[in-house]
């Protein structure tokens, strides 16, 4: 089978001709130089209005690049024409194989796109033999027409969370879809500030905004204001991920102190590699660590007393009544500000501060929660360390949305990859 017949099979392009094919030797190697020559009695269409005209001259042979076959780049060779267009003027011609002026055909833009989610960009530039900033460009493109085209109607559940980008406590806001028939990154914005997240809203629209049902975040103060301002008929859930982080994280400072305060003393190191076995779940210690947090229970220690608290802690998620889990919620926070042990204390007063927005999770039956929401963190972190970073605000929104946002893409009549 020809080339030529190939690609009169797999990609027709109405009122033009691929009138023939040579094979060139360059100093890049072997390219096949297809070349395309309008239709006899057709007329161009005009770049502006999209209709078509009376022909008015014709340029010089541009390149077009098209998808390589076996590994040898192929180019389309067109010299367009410019119409005479009574609306327009003199414009030149749109063809049905690229737009503008880029020099990439339409096919080879979105195959370089889709390998660009399963490799990197500096291999998918490697492997096909082009350059960085032409997949680059390629990504923006797809990533644009998704986002053009992205349904929105059916969004119910959002999850807004913040993830670290860059040094110097750089950050992003990102926002997901988290209904059960669809989870996707909608949205990303710089900083996690309140004109942050009031940028998604003016962004989602006031309407899309009322019809939330349920949404998902963690303490950040100016998430909980914007949410509180602009979704105020949607159940604002604080998720069970952050409550067990933060207490993690409030044990561990206990740990922390008393370790050092007791090297002070002189006493012997008790605590000394501790730590996971007090962070650990029971069904993740290993014999081991079992084994060293028996012995630690023997002794009247602060830790031993904030461990206790925690774990008693974990009986909040078991409840299935808001009034139930509220009334446990309080009796807790009462034992843990008489406790005497400041970050439990300080633990226990910002419980209390978010009391009703706790108990919102089980007003959502427990469906709702930030399980998804981390699990894109996950990705998105691996999409950074797949690129080794990004030197641009620009590069890092469009590899989040291209990664995650599950975009449409435009139907072809046929798909390389």
């Amino acid at each position: 089978m020809r080339i030529k017949t190939i690609l009169n099979r797999i990609q027709k392009h109405p009122g033009f001709v691929y009138s023939g094919i040579m094979v060139v030797e360059t100093n890049r190697g072997f390219e096949f130089q297809v070349a395309i020559r309008p239709r006899k009695g057709s007329k161009p269409v005009c770049s502006g209005c999209q209709k078509r005209g009376a022909g008015y001259d014709t340029t010089s042979s541009r390149r077009f690049e098209f998808v390589p076959l076996w590994g040898i780049r192929v180019f389309f060779h067109y010299a367009m024409r410019r119409v005479a267009c009574p609306r327009c003027g003199v414009k030149v011609e749109a063809v049905p194989w690229a737009q503008g002026k880029c020099h990439l055909t339409h096919v080879y833009t979105w195959f370089l796109a889709r390998w660009a989610k399963r490799l990197s960009w500096s291999e998918t530039a490697e492997v096909f033999q082009t350059s960085w900033d032409t997949v680059f460009r390629s990504v923006s493109m797809a990533v644009s027409w998704g986002r053009a085209h992205l349904q929105l109607d059916h969004v119910t559940a959002i999850g807004v969370d913040e993830i670290l980008w860059k040094r110097g406590h750089r950050y992003l806001t990102v926002v997901y879809q988290i209904d059960a028939h669809c989870k996707r990154l909608l949205w990303v914005g710089p900083d996690r500030k309140v004109k942050t997240l009031l940028a998604f809203f003016h962004w989602f629209g006031a309407w899309r905004s009322a019809r939330l049902r349920f949404v998902c975040s963690d303490m950040w103060r100016p998430y909980l204001r914007t949410i509180a301002k602009k979704a105020s008929q949607a159940l604002h859930v604080l998720d069970r991920f952050h409550i067990v982080a933060n207490m993690n994280k409030a044990l561990d400072r206990v740990r922390a102190s008393e370790a050092r305060q007791l090297k002070a003393d002189g006493h012997s190191p008790v605590l000394k590699g501790a730590r996971w076995c007090l962070l650990k779940r029971p069904s993740n210690r290993t014999a081991h660590q079992d084994f060293k947090l028996a012995e630690l229970l023997k002794y009247n220690l602060k830790t031993v007393r904030a461990y206790l608290l925690k774990e008693d802690f974990a009986f909040f998620w078991n409840y299935l009544s808001p009034f139930w889990a509220g009334r446990f919620l309080d009796n807790w926070c009462a034992r843990a500000m008489r406790s005497k042990i400041d970050p439990m204390k300080k633990m226990a007063a910002t419980l209390r501060k978010h009391r009703p927005l706790l108990l919102n999770w089980f007003r959502a039956k427990k469906t709702i929660s930030a399980g998804a929401v981390e699990g894109f963190n996950n990705k998105a972190k691996l999409t950074f360390r797949r690129a080794y970073g990004f030197k641009s605000l620009v590069a890092v929104e469009i590899a989040l949305y291209h990664s995650l946002g599950a975009l449409p893409e435009l139907k072809m009549t046929h798909r390389f990859c």
